[in-house]
């Protein structure tokens, strides 16, 4: 990318799903990500976790994954040029055990409400999560009568509680995820939340509907604003 970039942000789903495999295949995966990028390319990356990078069957559960990404904890934050970036830990089990949903859990929404109040209120911040906070493109169904289906594995389940946090910080500015490959912005109380599509695009098999295999490419400004780009791969 030129002019070259200064990190990397990864929404997620490194690899494909650790439940469908066992631990030498899985181990073969992380062992050929993590090669393609110490040889291609070499710059710092910031990552969430996603779904697919979580090995459910393990009683550990989303420790191989960290430690496969050097993590130290699955929620975190941190400062570069000037912005604060917070990294969440959005995908959870359901209540069932049998499904993965998308929330925050009352321990780490208070970590973030702690975040935001103990940040300068002139910093401008910048969230990243795999499975997005909000979206408009769970609205992109086939053969509506009279609703429309949202699965909480799609998007956030608090939603309404984490925009009514963000709704008392006016320096959140900008929202990142992944996770569903699809590309769509939606701006929400001055905050803009953007889910990019992914690099694999249909899983290796083209477009995910009108969404082309790709990454988001965003400059970020010391003013709080942003120009952002989805570049296809």
């Amino acid at each position: 990318q030129k002019p070259k970039v200064d990190c990397i942000l990864n929404g997620g789903d490194l690899v494909f799903d650790m439940n469908k495999e066992d631990l030498a295949t899985n181990e073969a995966q992380w062992k050929l990500v993590k090669g393609v990028f110490k040889s291609e390319s070499g710059l710092p990356m910031y990552s969430v976790l996603g779904n697919h990078d979580i090995w459910w069957k393990e009683k550990n559960e989303k420790e191989y994954a960290l430690h496969q990404l050097e993590m130290a904890r699955p929620y975190y934050s941190f400062v570069k040029g000037g912005w604060k970036f917070i990294c969440l830990d959005s995908v959870h089990l359901d209540i069932d055990n049998t499904w993965y949903i998308g929330k925050l859990g009352d321990e780490q929404f208070h970590w973030l409400e702690n975040e935001l109040n103990n940040t300068d209120k002139t910093m401008p911040v910048c969230v990243l999560s795999h499975i997005p906070i909000l979206t408009a493109t769970l609205m992109i169904e086939d053969n509506i009568v009279n609703k429309w289906t949202m699965l909480g594995g799609d998007m956030h389940t608090d939603t309404a509680a984490i925009i009514s946090l963000f709704y008392k910080h006016p320096n959140v500015k900008l929202c990142l995820s992944g996770h569903i490959h699809l590309r769509d912005k939606v701006v929400y109380n001055n905050v803009t939340y953007i889910c990019n599509g992914a690099v694999s695009g249909a899983w290796w098999e083209g477009n995910r509907r009108e969404t082309a295999p790709g990454y988001g490419l965003i400059d970020l400004y010391a003013d709080g604003t942003f120009a952002e780009q989805y570049v296809n791969y």
